[in-house]
């Protein structure tokens, strides 16, 4: 038998689950995952946030989820989950309790078949390659798919036509990508080399890119390069965080281009004044030819995930310490 084109496949995955959407009411999202596949979601909720009128969106760790038991979580619920192998036992249990729930149950995995996927009503597979490489596919990861999950739902729900416009991004962005890589590939390998000694870095975003400097904190540095890290919410940074800026503290700042942009233009001009060791990476610099206008806001962080990415790996061989090496995780129970 053929097999099917990934790319095919989730698309043939997604229309099934849009038409689901329209023989339910629904009233409310749950994003729910653990670590990095939890940051991907802050994007599509910020998306949901700023366009519906009626649905709302909350983002929860996977365990919280089921022992802090949300009271509105019920038949007019959509639980969106995300788990690369599918088999975090924490998401598992998160989705057998909202189907428990009465639920409508989605998740994404780039597996066929997992514990997850059994307890799902519907999911989708993303395409996925190992740490150490650049991401393919552009359309079909992971973010894009919740993207599109959340812009469908209210294209089939409100009318919202930015469904129809983030398609047609999409099909741009791999061009976007190969650009990206020829500005940032040797300032990338330049960073490396001023940071491959330091023992804490901070991330700073606010609005739609802020689930990009949690992951790029906790997942990166954290986990794949055993550097302190905390990622730090622009907004907030003046009322705590900016206590422990010097010139010799290394500060990420990711600056998006959505509604939450003068949050980071804020922090800016104070990493500008008082710090040395920093970091920007702006999405108004990047050219976007092919984005539409009304989505760039919301496919900026995709870039700067692409651009982060980059820097990732540039870091990891500078400090001869791959990305896929762990002391802890995957290795002894928890």
């Amino acid at each position: 038998m053929a097999q099917v084109p990934a790319y095919t496949k989730a698309e043939e995955q997604l229309e099934r689950i849009f038409e689901a959407f329209k023989e339910r009411e629904i009233q409310r999202v749950f994003y729910v995952a653990c670590g990095g596949s939890s940051a991907l979601m802050y994007p599509s909720k910020y998306f949901l946030d700023r366009e519906s009128k009626n649905i709302t969106a909350e983002i929860y760790n996977s365990n919280e989820f089921i022992h802090r038991n949300p009271m509105s979580l019920g038949e007019k619920s959509l639980v969106i989950l995300c788990s690369h192998k599918g088999k975090t036992p924490e998401t598992t249990a998160a989705a057998k309790f909202a189907k428990a729930k009465g639920a409508l149950v989605v998740s994404l995995m780039y597996v066929e078949t997992a514990p997850l996927a059994e307890e799902s009503d519907f999911i989708v597979n993303y395409s996925w390659i190992s740490a150490g490489n650049m991401e393919p596919n552009p359309e079909i990861m992971n973010y894009a798919i919740l993207y599109k999950l959340a812009m469908g739902l209210l294209y089939v729900k409100e009318g919202n036509r930015k469904y129809e416009k983030l398609v047609s991004s999409l099909q741009h962005l791999d061009t976007v990508f190969e650009k990206l890589m020829k500005t940032y590939a040797e300032k990338a390998k330049a960073y490396a080399k001023e940071v491959k000694d330091e023992k804490i870095i901070y991330t700073m975003a606010s609005g739609s890119n802020y689930g990009m400097a949690y992951s790029f904190a906790i997942c990166i540095l954290m986990e794949m390069q055993w550097i302190h890290s905390h990622a730090i919410h622009a907004g907030e940074f003046f009322h705590g965080p900016f206590e422990i800026l010097d010139e010799n503290v290394p500060f990420i700042l990711l600056m998006g281009l959505d509604e939450t942009r003068p949050l980071e233009e804020r922090a800016l001009a104070f990493l500008e004044k008082h710090g040395k060791k920093n970091l920007v990476l702006d999405a108004k610099t990047f050219d976007l030819t092919g984005i539409d206008e009304e989505v760039r806001g919301y496919i900026a962080p995709l870039a700067i995930n692409f651009v982060l990415r980059m820097y990732a790996l540039a870091l990891s061989k500078e400090r001869n310490h791959p990305l896929e090496t762990r002391r802890y995780m995957f290795k002894i129970p928890y």
